[in-house]
């Protein structure tokens, strides 16, 4: 960042949250409004001392931290922090969701003020972690007579989802049933090589559907068939439009990965983060190579789409091209719509073109967003779909 804002900023990084609630008590004053009392930690005093000593010799205070509510609440904890140090010096917010030259450059175009409803969203979920674990977290190890027990504003909830599903399974009680399938080929002309055989699937027995529970059932119907003709009766053909995914966001990206790459979720974010930080792509500084990963939306911007549909056209053809730009909606309630999908900052940066700047897991996971990317922007895919329902009978 400092090398696209150039000499006259000094870029110093706070290494995430600088204040918290005390971690040996409670923190909240449950008497006066939940009240949260935040501290320094010991291992984040260092780094309050060398951002005081900078802000003193700053004529302006930019706060560039991450574009969500994490962020907001740390950009308010690095004001508050710095408050004796900043007095009359402007501070503003800033706020981008890639890290390059045009993005930073607009967004100190254009600062702003600290969102308050961000950080008080953060400071609410905060609070809740702590009144919930430090409340009951002692009365569990107590109870389950058990160290190391804990409870969450989270986990505790996800882990009775979890065993209310497990109770369900092991109270299934299966049922047998049982399903007839014919291989079919067609008659082969004279002198022509037989046609391949396909499946076909019982669906309909004299207008009913098939009440197959036991083997001896399934048998009686086989048997009842043997020997019958099987007979085209009518052929359905018709075609069906599939729209493609919609761009990444951070759940669907780690599913994804796990899915197509084998990677753990953990193992997901911190590629990632390496992705959007930037690397050095030949040109000898670091650039970003995908937009913000902790995102619950699916918007994209204008600019994006614009790149996106240049390519399209020029690589696969106008028929691959839709006459509008595709929008897609967050089905997330309260997603942060003002944040952008995962995607590449530059869609003509494509994964053959960085192959010799990225490591093997880089490569893969980039090449992942990068044709989901693409993809999503495409023309809906047209499948021709085939029907063909057979009866079966004496001859």
């Amino acid at each position: 960042v400092g090398r696209f804002l150039g000499r006259g900023y000094s870029v110093e990084a706070s290494v995430g949250h600088i204040r918290d609630l005390p971690s040996r008590r409670m923190g909240v004053d449950l008497e006066h409004d939940f009240e949260p009392r935040y501290v320094i930690p010991p291992k984040k005093k260092e780094v309050v001392k060398k951002l005081r000593g900078k802000a003193k010799q700053a004529s302006e205070v930019y706060l560039a931290t991450d574009p969500d509510r994490e962020g907001e609440a740390i950009a308010w904890h690095l004001k508050a922090a710095l408050e004796r140090q900043v007095r009359g010096i402007p501070i503003h917010r800033v706020e981008f969701h890639e890290i390059t030259q045009e993005a930073i450059g607009h967004a100190f175009a254009q600062p702003r003020e600290i969102d308050q409803l961000r950080v008080d969203s953060q400071q609410a979920r905060r609070i809740l972690d702590r009144l919930v674990g430090y409340t009951l977290s002692p009365l569990l190890r107590d109870k389950m007579g058990r160290k190391g027990l804990s409870a969450g504003r989270v986990q505790s909830v996800a882990l009775r989802l979890i065993c209310e599903r497990e109770r369900e399974i092991q109270a299934f009680v299966p049922v047998e049933y049982w399903t007839i399938e014919a291989e079919l080929r067609k008659q082969p002309a004279e002198g022509q090589d037989p046609p391949k055989v396909f499946t076909a699937r019982l669906i309909k027995i004299r207008g009913q559907d098939p009440d197959l529970k036991v083997e001896a059932d399934a048998q009686a119907i086989v048997d009842d068939l043997d020997g019958a003709e099987y007979v085209v009766s009518t052929v359905t053909r018709r075609e069906r439009l599939r729209r493609p995914a919609a761009p990444f966001m951070t759940s669907t990206l780690q599913q994804e990965a796990s899915r197509k790459l084998g990677f753990a979720a953990k193992r997901t974010m911190g590629v990632a983060q390496a992705l959007y930080e930037g690397k050095d792509i030949g040109g000898g500084e670091r650039v970003g190579l995908i937009t913000y990963m902790r995102t619950d939306s699916v918007h994209v911007a204008e600019s994006a789409q614009a790149e996106a549909r240049q390519l399209i056209l020029e690589r696969f053809g106008q028929k691959y091209l839709p006459p509008q730009p595709p929008q897609y909606q967050t089905r997330a309630k309260r997603a942060e719509e003002a944040h952008e999908a995962i995607r590449p900052t530059r869609v003509l940066r494509d994964p053959v073109s960085l192959k010799p700047f990225l490591k093997r897991d880089e490569l893969r996971l980039y090449t992942l967003i990068w044709k989901r990317f693409v993809a999503s922007q495409m023309a809906p895919a047209i499948l021709d779909q085939t029907s063909v329902d057979i009866v079966a009978g004496p001859e």
